[in-house]
């Protein structure tokens, strides 16, 4: 289960840091770069989530704290890695 969380975090992390473009080499709008900024707050907050599974704690805990440091970007109980539109 850990070593998904890292994988998926890490993964999502990637695919954040390609975001900053869009397909045609550069972004238009403002809704874009805050799209963007809303994943690299959901990849951060996943992988710390990773981190403090990783340290021991417990699900809940870790979850608890994902739902604060996600507060406002993600969706849903465990901060689906969509942004609100």
């Amino acid at each position: 289960m850990t070593h998904r969380v890292i994988t998926f975090a890490f993964a999502a992390l990637q695919v954040v840091s390609g975001l900053a473009s869009a397909a045609d080499g550069r972004r238009d709008s403002d809704h874009d770069r805050t799209a963007a900024a809303a994943h690299r707050t959901m990849a951060e907050a996943h992988a710390n989530a990773a981190k403090c599974l990783d340290g021991g704690s417990e699900e809940k805990v870790c979850h608890a704290q994902l739902a604060k440091d996600c507060k406002g970007a993600g969706i849903g109980k465990y901060c689906g890695m969509k942004h609100r539109h």
